[in-house]
């Protein structure tokens, strides 16, 4: 069994970019302390990295295995997308990122009128295809393959064109002081941009995201305007995001 789960450790890794040992552990349904235990021993066969809370793949071998992310918090990520749906008004342009969190947000966008998607995630665009009343518009770029997302310079070179009332995002991690970070440094600077790209930033993150920290720092907690989570966060951990300036809210 250990070789077998070390090996669903490493695709839930390479999926997902990175790994919290709390989400591992109920995912597999192991205890913590088993997840550190083969965390190290991959990370003493080269494979992966510990960090702070998990870990993050070191190499490329490893078959992305999305499924794995889509069950972790699921129904507490339905209930974000469903909450997050919500705060999108009749005739607005929204962009939408890439992720298992703000994708649970797609199957309630039907009943918006008038609605424009823009998003670098094609993941996003097969899930909203079918609706054929929301206009549909693709950022393009270099796909990165594991997230089936586009990146660069060109996924940012159109934002000015569009006047976009509010953004949707996950994230590795989310933190009162540190704010939002990631793990993959190559598409940082993306990520910074499409945060950036109006004036309402709103993050979608299950309870094991808040005070998680990633190597890349996205955007300072100020540039949040609403925090959208589980009724499974800490209320201290809340009381901090409120206290920054975030609204938050919970479902």
């Amino acid at each position: 069994m250990g070789p077998k789960r070390q090996r669903e450790l490493l695709n839930y890794i390479r999926a997902y970019g990175t790994g919290s040992v709390t989400e591992m552990a109920k995912i597999l349904g192991v205890s913590a302390s088993t997840v550190r235990r083969d965390l190290n021993e991959l990370q003493e066969r080269g494979l992966v990295e510990r960090i702070h809370g998990g870990a993050a793949p070191l190499t490329d071998d490893v078959e992305p295995l999305r499924p794995l992310r889509e069950v972790a918090f699921s129904d507490e990520k339905r209930r974000i997308g469903q909450a997050a749906a919500s705060h999108i008004a009749d005739h607005s342009t929204v962009l939408i990122l890439g992720g298992t969190t703000t994708e649970a947000m797609l199957p309630f966008l039907g009943a918006v009128r008038g609605l424009t998607v823009l998003t670098n995630s094609l993941m996003v665009v097969n899930r909203l295809a079918q609706y054929s009343d929301i206009a549909l518009i693709v950022l393009g770029g270099l796909l990165r393959r594991q997230e089936m997302s586009l990146l660069g310079h060109l996924t940012i070179a159109g934002l000015d064109e569009f006047g976009i009332d509010q953004v949707f995002s996950g994230a590795f991690g989310i933190d009162p002081e540190i704010g939002v970070t990631g793990t993959n440094l190559s598409e940082t600077q993306t990520d910074r941009s499409l945060a950036s790209s109006a004036r309402e930033l709103i993050m979608l993150a299950d309870h094991s995201k808040l005070t998680q920290r990633g190597p890349a720092r996205l955007v300072p907690t100020t540039a949040v305007s609403t925090l959208i989570t589980d009724d499974g966060a800490d209320a201290d951990v809340l009381q901090r995001f409120r206290e920054a300036g975030v609204i938050v809210e919970t479902c």
